[in-house]
């Protein structure tokens, strides 16, 4: 295949960038809503952050299935089928007469977005060659963390305008880029069949999972169907992967060092970036600030996103990928002891720092990832394994908003903060990254 030119792939990495974003700020966008959300809908605070959490673990589901899918039938029907449902979940989410059916059309709408980020870094990876694919994908991750760092700025002026609805309705945006993207993402697929049954069976533990990490203030009925599903999900998924090794959780795949490092150290960085994006706005909501003004106060962090594409690009360059995602790590760990510190402190210049450290994190080490796992698996098997690397990620995005929702009320905002950045540096310690080569 010829590569296409720079002008066109330079144009296609920016729309998926700036899908990408729509999918992370149909999270940040709304944050800042949810206390007014909570109260049109007569639910708590507490219960609204299940909105995010619900997207989030619909995400890291649905995302290696869209991989894998994408390997049976190629990229461009997963894609533009994806981004159809991140837009129309979006418009019901909206139109939600209460909270059910709100949760209903953003776990639609998080099946959905979950095609984004696995298919737009395959599809790039596809159509490059290695030597334009570090840039091209920095610019992919830096557009996304572009808008969805600006998501509570831009959803707070929309809450001002329009209230919850209109924040949770922008997304909508996406359908005007399904046409572009049945054009320009023709990738053909190798017709084998996709592992619904493994999908479904890793969907059981991940949801278990998120779930006792939210069941400190949902209760104890949480609690315990939490502990039934990750107790049947574990070992019924290692029985999956000995029976059917080519499926859903592939076993070369998964015993790839690499992939495993590269997966298991990047899912810290969204565990911090989604806890961040809905910690700190329900914070300021708690001391009277507006959404509008909160959503100022991360302003500074679409400035550093802004910087991210290039800097990857040289980091992976001289350092390589796994360092840079190494670097990523400890910047994770960095952030969050600073947010720890601005809500004991009361200090909000230290709760814009925060997410700026992070977000620099998510702007380096989520091409890093990519790019690491990218170059461990056969071409054939890449969008998969992406797949799998992308689940791990996600998964991280359900967990840290699972703690806000679930840990913050019990013990409180920095013990939450501090929790995580301590699970943060014994992951990184455990893995052992930094001495990879």
């Amino acid at each position: 295949m010829t590569p296409p030119s720079p002008v066109r792939t330079g144009l296609l990495s920016v729309v998926l960038g700036l899908l990408f974003g729509l999918a992370g700020l149909s999270t940040s966008g709304v944050t800042v809503a949810l206390p007014q959300l909570a109260a049109d809908l007569d639910v708590s605070t507490a219960v609204s952050t299940w909105m995010v959490t619900g997207y989030t673990v619909a995400l890291a589901v649905a995302t290696p299935v869209h991989g894998r899918l994408a390997d049976a039938v190629g990229i461009r029907g997963p894609l533009c089928a994806g981004v159809a449902l991140l837009g129309f979940g979006a418009l019901a989410a909206a139109l939600a007469p209460n909270f059910g059916s709100l949760m209903a059309a953003r776990v639609v709408q998080g099946l959905g977005s979950a095609a984004v980020p696995v298919l737009a870094t395959a599809l790039l990876s596809a159509r490059l060659p290695a030597e334009r694919r570090a840039r091209a994908l920095g610019r992919l991750a830096g557009t996304s963390a572009l808008l969805a760092t600006l998501g509570p700025l831009v959803g707070g002026a929309l809450t001002v305008a329009g209230g919850w609805r209109a924040a949770v309705a922008l997304p909508v945006v996406a359908l005007l880029a399904v046409p572009y993207l049945w054009r320009r993402s023709v990738v053909r697929g190798d017709g084998i069949r996709p592992d619904v049954v493994g999908a479904a069976i890793v969907a059981v533990a991940v949801t278990g999972l998120v779930l006792l990490v939210q069941s400190p203030s949902a209760g104890a009925t949480t609690a315990v169907v939490g502990a039934v599903l990750l107790a049947l999900g574990v070992p019924a998924t290692a029985g999956w992967v000995r029976r059917r090794p080519d499926g859903f959780l592939p076993r070369a795949v998964i015993r790839n060092s690499d992939v495993v490092r590269s997966s298991l150290c990047a899912a810290l960085i969204p565990v911090a970036w989604f806890a961040l994006l809905l910690g700190i706005p329900l914070e300021l909501a708690e001391r009277g600030w507006t959404p509008l003004s909160t959503g100022l106060v991360l302003v500074p962090s679409a400035l550093v996103a802004l910087a991210c594409p290039s800097l990857s690009a040289i980091l992976q360059a001289r350092v390589g990928a796994r360092r840079t995602l190494a670097a990523a790590c400890a910047t994770t760990t960095v952030g969050l002891l600073a947010a720890a510190g601005g809500v004991t402190w009361h200090l909000p210049w230290l709760l814009a720092v925060a997410p700026m450290l992070v977000t620099l994190a998510f702007g380096t080490g989520q091409p890093a990832m990519m790019a690491a796992v990218g170059v461990a698996v056969p071409d054939e098997r890449r969008s998969g394994a992406i797949g799998v690397a992308t689940l791990c990620f996600l998964t991280g995005a359900g967990i840290g908003a699972a703690t806000i929702g679930g840990i913050a009320p019990v013990l409180g905002l920095p013990a939450a903060f501090g929790l995580l950045a301590a699970v943060a540096l014994a992951v990184s310690a455990v893995a052992g990254y930094a001495r990879s080569t």
